[in-house]
């Protein structure tokens, strides 16, 4: 009997709760939508960075934060790993999110709890849905730039198999990966990442498209020119994106793959005429996605601040 109460007092621990920080820090929620939204008033792309960030970070072990972790002479960072590298960015929201939260609660709530909320604070903050966060994530004591470099983090020139299976690998299926590329509506990309596509024009691309991409994208220079993902409406969360794809104007080659004649083309499809649909579906994504491999109960730590162990 009491073997079993043990593990059942370690289950109820280490379980995700909406209502996680009603009474250890009733404010939190109130103060990271606050930081989140002070920043994306000031620069609305910071909505895409921090949807991103919780996605890069969820990827590599889990969401745990390890991608806040700075160089030490024990940590090799995440943040200098190749996908992240003068790409992932909001690191400075979290931390100032994290100091405001810290003055209200010290020691309370963690880092990985605050990039998920932020995520979601920065979907509706520009249009997006928005949706319940279960909370009690730990911190990691460890990153992994190695795992960060060795394709747990899918490539903009990924084919719509690999997508798929770097996705079922945490649990993801076809539907979640479509309805979280669809964050694509809002952000941009450097030019790097699209230049062979508009340059090499295959079939699955609209000719005056990749044509006009060229203004922001020289054949020999500019790699980390930046150009919106949605031309039409980069600054709103809608459904815009499907419709691009339809037209063979996804602007990264692992965006159109979702539409090219593939086992994904009928859920872009459903997308671009539905997007009470794509909304319901994102925000279900984003709750499975921020379960990946979360560090509950007595794992991990709460850091006193996000890129350093305690």
């Amino acid at each position: 009997m009491l073997i079993m109460l043990m593990l059942l007092s370690l289950t109820c621990e280490a379980t995700l709760s909406t209502k996680f920080y009603d009474k250890k820090c009733p404010d939190a929620l109130t103060t990271i939508r606050k930081s989140v939204r002070t920043a994306i008033a000031k620069e609305r792309r910071m909505a895409a960075s921090l949807i991103r960030l919780h996605f890069h970070d969820c990827f590599v072990q889990g969401c745990d934060a390890s991608i806040l972790l700075d160089e030490t002479h024990s940590i090799k960072s995440e943040k200098t790993a190749l996908p992240n590298n003068a790409s992932v960015r909001g690191y400075e929201i979290i931390d100032n999110a994290k100091a405001a939260v810290e003055k209200i609660c010290p020691g309370v709530v963690s880092c990985a709890d605050i990039v998920t909320v932020a995520a979601r604070d920065s979907s509706e903050y520009v249009g997006g849905p928005s949706w319940k966060v279960k909370l009690g994530r730990r911190d990691s004591t460890t990153a992994s730039r190695s795992l960060a470099e060795s394709g747990e983090l899918p490539s903009f020139t990924a084919s719509l198999d690999q997508l798929i299976t770097h996705f079922a690998r945490k649990g993801l299926d076809k539907r979640d990966l479509v309805a979280l590329s669809g964050s694509h509506t809002i952000g941009q990309a450097q030019c790097f990442t699209f230049r062979n596509r508009i340059y090499n024009k295959t079939s699955d691309i609209d000719a005056g498209f990749a044509n006009t991409r060229k203004g922001r994208c020289p054949k020999n220079s500019g790699s980390d020119k930046l150009s919106p993902l949605d031309l039409v409406t980069p600054n709103s969360f809608d459904n815009n994106y499907f419709k691009n794809l339809i037209q063979k104007k996804g602007l990264l080659h692992s965006d159109q793959v979702l539409f090219s004649g593939g086992s994904t083309d009928k859920i872009v499809y459903e997308y671009s005429k539905n997007p009470s649909l794509f909304n319901s579906d994102f925000a279900s994504a984003m709750i499975k996605m921020g379960n990946i491999d979360v560090l509950t109960g007595s794992s991990g730590e709460i850091r006193r601040i996000c890129s350093a162990v305690n």
